[in-house]
């Protein structure tokens, strides 16, 4: 007995010693914003509110050559009192086997990321505007534990994805799965990707989701086009989105824009198709940015009798 303590103490001995020699990095980041904003016909109460975060990573290589990071962020800003885990992510970049990331908190699909990438000096062109967020039309699952991984090495310029949700019984009723591409340069200055999944987050209405985009840039200007395509098996409820977005850098600190957006309804004559129009503006100075957008919506949800307009001015740093 009393050997088999001493091996197990030697073991333990070993391991810490191990631990402490490949000791993590690690880094503290951090951002705040002060944000005023409106809404026409709406009681938004008090304009002003406050966006605060604080990061820290600690990352490592193990000894197979794989890189390990973990990051959370102490986030206190949504109109929630008191600090709170909004993100909990672990990362496992495996070189040129890909990147699995493990999201407790806070993780995004491959089709939630990519809800709208049309370029913008500031918001997209349906923000801001009540029962005009294009996510709850067209985007994908995202939340807590969750797995999403991604590889960049199989071919120059071109990064594939997947991501899986698995259920939880409850805000998400059944799993989840989509997947992605993205093609950097397939000429000068174009970027193409899209992505396509199933969204189970209803068990009794499964949704299968389409998205392509395609972004160009050429000096100053850029442009971009998107279309997204969900089609549901609850009858009457497909929806189709297209998107536009032109940026033009005034010089190295000032960007504006200007977007458009639509959302064709299959509900008949019942709903009409929304319209979104969006102007943004943005300065950046060093670690400091000045953004301000309008953005003008028609037919909100498909209802022809709500047109309305919304408008947001943020300062942010980052530290």
């Amino acid at each position: 007995m009393n050997n088999l303590k001493k091996v197990g103490l030697t073991a333990l001995a070993g391991a810490l010693v191990s631990v402490s020699a490949n000791a993590a990095e690690l880094a503290v980041s951090g951002g705040a914003s002060i944000s005023f904003a409106g809404e026409e016909q709406q009681n938004t109460g008090n304009g002003w509110s406050m966006n605060d975060g604080v990061t820290f990573t600690a990352s490592g290589e193990m000894d197979n050559g794989f890189n390990i990071s973990v990051k959370q962020i102490i986030d206190s800003s949504d109109g929630v009192a008191g600090a709170i885990m909004d993100t909990r992510i672990l990362t496992i970049d495996m070189g040129d086997n890909g990147v699995l990331t493990f999201a407790g908190d806070g993780g995004s699909s491959v089709l939630d990321a990519i809800d709208d990438v049309t370029p913008t000096a500031g918001e997209e062109s349906w923000d801001d505007v009540t029962g005009a967020d294009t996510k709850t039309v067209i985007g994908g699952t995202g939340g807590n534990n969750m797995f999403h991984y991604s590889n960049s090495s199989l071919m120059d310029n071109l990064t594939i994805s997947a991501s899986y949700t698995p259920s939880d019984g409850a805000t998400q009723v059944e799993s989840s799965n989509d997947y992605g591409f993205k093609m950097v340069d397939l000429v000068e200055g174009l970027t193409v990707g899209g992505g396509a999944g199933e969204d189970n987050t209803v068990g009794t209405a499964s949704v299968d989701i389409t998205n392509v985009y395609a972004t160009y840039t050429m000096d100053a200007f850029s442009f971009g086009w998107q279309a997204s395509d969900f089609d549901s098996e609850t009858a009457n409820s497909d929806r189709d989105f297209t998107a536009y977005g032109l940026s033009y850098a005034v010089n190295d600190d000032v960007s504006v824009s200007i977007n458009q957006s639509e959302v064709e309804y299959e509900g008949g004559a019942s709903l009409s198709d929304q319209e979104a129009t969006g102007i943004s503006v943005s300065y950046t100075m060093g670690s400091m940015s000045l953004s301000a957008n309008h953005n003008s919506v028609d037919n909100i949800g498909g209802t022809s009798t709500d047109d309305r307009s919304g408008y947001a001015l943020t300062l942010a740093f980052t530290f």
